[in-house]
């Protein structure tokens, strides 16, 4: 697959299912997407990478390939429906999809102040949960949700061999108790419930645990 500045990503070795490879036409055919008449609020831009245990950071930003950033709904879809489903991927890989082109990473400037509500789940659970959320996320239905300073800034699943692990990111680490996230995601996956979810400011690495608990 390749980036919306036409770097080819190779994806044979990383992904169980190989996704489409853009090609140059086809990369024009999103950005004419991107000209139709239903934009979204902002860019948001699709990634992945493999989990390396003891990786450095260097390590890890080396590993994280962008797949494309989109800016229409038509563009969403164009992109979501020619990439492998989260349970097509293998273990130790994730998917990331962040407002405008901000790096999924802590030492990101754009993440630097912020944090990630950390959710597992159940891997049957996976595919609605990333759906759900994903649409939340691009469609900004958790503005409300969110002190006013502060917004969500990005969403990322991990899949692993048991469970999978979700993260929803924010800007403002000090602002995240002031949040009605988990209200929220309740709402959203009523039928669902996470094995255990917790937050993680980045900035010091502080872990508050909402609970510690399952919640639903």
């Amino acid at each position: 697959m390749a980036s919306s500045d036409s770097e080819t990503v190779g994806s044979n070795e990383l992904l169980s299912k190989s996704p489409q490879v853009f090609t140059l036409q086809e990369i024009d055919n999103l950005r004419n997407k991107d000209k139709e008449e239903v934009p979204l609020q902002h860019p948001w831009t699709f990634w992945y990478d493999k989990t390396i245990p003891g990786a450095t950071a260097d390590e890890f930003a080396a590993s994280l390939k962008k797949i494309y950033t989109v800016n229409t709904v038509q563009g969403f879809w164009a992109v979501y429906n020619n990439i492998p489903k989260v349970h097509e991927i293998r273990p130790r890989y994730s998917y990331h999809l962040m407002r405008d082109e901000r790096r999924p990473l802590w030492e990101d400037k754009a993440n630097s102040n912020g944090g990630t509500w950390r959710f597992k789940c159940m891997k049957e659970d996976s595919l609605t949960i990333w759906q759900e959320l994903v649409l939340a996320v691009i469609g900004e239905q958790f503005v409300e949700s969110m002190a006013e300073e502060d917004c969500v800034c990005g969403l990322s699943i991990t899949t692993r061999e048991r469970d999978d692990l979700i993260q929803i990111w924010n800007s403002r680490s000090d602002l995240a108790e002031r949040s009605s996230v988990l209200e929220k995601i309740r709402s959203l996956l009523p039928g669902v419930r996470f094995i255990t979810c917790f937050y993680k400011a980045n900035p010091g690495h502080h872990v508050f645990e909402a609970g510690n608990r399952s919640a639903r």
